[in-house]
């Protein structure tokens, strides 16, 4: 029997992974007929580090209007390719437990899409691929879309 999907989640980062990813997620979205979450987590840390340790709570804003901006057009994007039922989400924390099991555990996910990728070489070395620590822990099953 084939196995049929309910809820999907998709984390985005804004690379360029997110295209592919994204696709990938639609195409399994629309053969189940299913809902799709669109996640992007937001790491506060790396806000304190970029802009030097003093983060107002404007620059936080305006990068999570940034955010929520991306998000709304993705989400017209799945909608545009048929995605009946479609989600978007802003989260802030670590990308790895929260794309891992807080998110799937709030939102009854069955199957994360997650890229193979969304970081430089360098940046995997420092922070740990999130897709790895994703397809080790998840509390469900994970689709890791490699990079064409």
């Amino acid at each position: 029997m084939l196995q049929q999907y309910k809820n999907i989640l998709v984390p985005v980062d804004g690379s360029k992974a997110t295209q592919p990813v994204l696709d990938k997620a639609i195409e399994v979205a629309k053969r189940n007929n299913t809902h799709l979450d669109i996640l992007n987590v937001l790491e506060v840390n790396q806000f304190s580090d970029t802009y030097g340790g003093a983060v107002s709570g404007d620059v936080i804003y305006k990068l999570s209007q940034d955010v929520q901006d991306r998000l709304d057009a993705l989400k017209q994007q799945a909608i545009d390719a048929g995605v009946p039922d479609v989600s978007i989400h802003v989260r802030f924390g670590n990308p790895k437990p929260v794309i891992a099991r807080e998110f799937p555990a709030d939102h009854k996910t069955e199957l994360i899409i997650i890229g193979s990728t969304g970081l430089t070489a360098v940046e995997r070395l420092m922070v740990g691929s999130v897709t790895n620590y994703v397809s080790r822990s998840a509390i469900c099953d994970v689709l890791i879309v490699k990079p064409e």
